[in-house]
């Protein structure tokens, strides 16, 4: 079921497709299942990413990354989803804030922070959502009051995943409180631990085991002025939407992947399982769904895939990726159910993978901005781009 024949990768770019894929099969599918059961942070797996590159995808050739294009990074999202969805989110947040740095960081930024987050000796994690501001960004609390030497940084954030394990956080806040309107006034920090920087608790979850989600309090923490991304206060709004772009796209190839493997599982199992003399599969009523199951995996792929292209042309990409975040993470809840079915009472079962699965998938329907969220984007893009 792979998807690298539909693109003109270099041979380069497939041969990272490949490897993640192989790596996958032989050292995250025989030991997924004790670790996300057990709720335990991956520690080997991370490091085996970290020497495959993976960490670097995101990142310039020129700052020690691989600098691959958003079609191979989405593939690449989409291997790690299939063995488990918790790897690619280890990933995704840490390679939009590399992407962040890309395009919006001063020079000092990307000499600082790219190389190090290239190789994976440093991570980095994302700060947008807060307890009374959801997906709804610009009613944030968080606030970054100027010092003599920087910033001090008052507020909780929440929901923040790798929070423990990041050496930097990208903290969206507001720099300026009363600005009309409220986005012009808003900032990113690039926060590195210290005196009152608190992960103050992981927050338990019905999937998504493994990778720490976390609350997050600054009370009083301080930050030198090169802290800020960029050169000027009152562009974190605009960067972060861009930097979301990539972010959905990743999130789309999660869906993507994690759908892939409920399909996957759900053809072997129906070839294997017999019932009335025959291969489950036989019976119309399990064929015809895993026929709609492939169609929509398949379609879900091309959508992302062409989110991706958009980005990789240097467009704007936030229809195509809102479009793909959207239907990808819809599919992946259809055909997680399905493969439920398909599998019967085992699919039920901790002994099977199907109900990880199927606990993973809203994860990728309220992460990133809800499904409803880019509903509104979509929109709003559509009559931009088609007025009347």
């Amino acid at each position: 079921m792979s998807a690298t024949a539909l693109l003109d990768l270099s041979p380069d770019e497939r041969d990272i497709v490949a490897l993640v894929h192989e790596w996958v099969e032989d050292n995250v599918r025989a030991v997924v299942r004790d670790l996300e059961h057990a709720n335990e942070y991956p520690t080997e797996l991370i490091a085996q990413m970290s020497q495959l590159g993976v960490y670097g995808l995101a990142v310039p050739v020129d700052y020690g990354g691989s600098g691959v294009s958003v079609a191979c990074f989405a593939l690449v999202t989409e291997e790690l989803a299939r063995g488990w969805m918790s790897l690619a989110g280890a990933m995704g947040g840490h390679s939009v804030v590399c992407r962040l740095i890309t395009l919006f960081g001063t020079e000092a930024q990307r000499t600082r922070w790219l190389p190090e987050l290239a190789t994976g000796a440093a991570r980095a994690a994302m700060a947008l959502t807060e307890p009374d501001a959801g997906s709804d960004l610009q009613a944030i609390r968080t606030r970054a009051t100027p010092t003599a030497t920087g910033y001090r940084l008052d507020g909780v954030k929440t929901w923040i995943s790798n929070a423990r394990t990041a050496a930097m956080i990208a903290v969206l806040c507001k720099t300026n409180p009363d600005a009309s309107p409220a986005s012009s006034g808003i900032s990113v920090l690039l926060a590195e631990k210290g005196p009152g920087f608190t992960v103050s608790r992981d927050l338990p979850k019905l999937g998504y085991k493994g990778i720490e989600s976390c609350e997050i309090v600054f009370d009083g923490y301080e930050c030198p002025r090169d802290a800020l991304l960029g050169d000027a206060e009152g562009e974190g709004f605009r960067q972060m939407m861009g930097g979301l772009e990539l972010g959905r796209i990743q999130v789309a190839a999660r869906a993507v992947g994690v759908a892939r493997a409920a399909l996957e599982d759900s053809l072997r199992y129906a070839q294997e399982r017999q019932t009335f003399g025959q291969p489950i599969w036989r019976h119309q009523a399990v064929g015809h769904r895993l026929a709609d199951m492939a169609t929509k995996v398949d379609a879900a792929r091309l959508l992302t895939l062409r989110a991706a292209a958009a980005l990789d042309a240097g467009k704007r990409s936030d229809l195509e990726a809102g479009m793909a975040k959207l239907f990808a993470s819809e599919v992946c809840l259809e055909v997680t159910s399905d493969a439920i079915k398909v599998h019967g009472g085992y699919g039920y079962s901790a002994e099977f993978d199907i109900e990880r699965y199927y606990r993973d998938a809203p994860l990728m329907v309220v992460g990133e901005g809800t499904n409803d969220i880019q509903r509104n984007v979509i929109v709003r893009q559509l009559v931009n781009r088609y007025p009347a």
